[in-house]
């Protein structure tokens, strides 16, 4: 597991697995044409950065931890030193939240690691 305060790293790009995982998820709040119209806006803007705790207040999800396997497997990458891919996040006013479209387990990893960590994410 990963160690309090282990520096956080980041790829440069979203990986390319990431995309597809982001629409399958956004399917299920938007309709098919909307989550599609998301995800390329997502692909064209700039990386950009995040405190995790700031990520997780404005999801309104609840942190997992590392009994998930997910989060259990990307605190293994923390604590290894890989390259974690950034986050995809969508702002949605109607629901007055951010909706992480991919990248829920990275960041819970994250926040057990360094609430205050910043995250690396593309956001629309």
């Amino acid at each position: 597991m990963a160690t309090k305060n282990k520096p956080i790293l980041w790829l440069d790009a979203v990986q390319e697995h990431d995309y597809p995982a982001a629409e399958s998820y956004l399917r299920l709040i938007y309709d098919d044409k909307r989550a599609k119209q998301l995800v390329n806006k997502l692909r064209k803007t700039n990386i950009v950065e995040f405190k995790a705790k700031d990520i997780f207040r404005a999801s309104s999800l609840s942190l997992l931890g590392v009994s998930n396997s997910h989060v259990d497997k990307d605190s293994r990458k923390i604590a290894k030193g890989t390259a974690l891919s950034p986050l995809l996040l969508v702002r949605d006013s109607k629901l007055g939240k951010v909706v992480i479209a991919d990248g829920y387990h990275r960041i819970c990893a994250i926040y057990l690691v360094n609430e205050d960590a910043l995250i690396r994410c593309k956001i629309v």
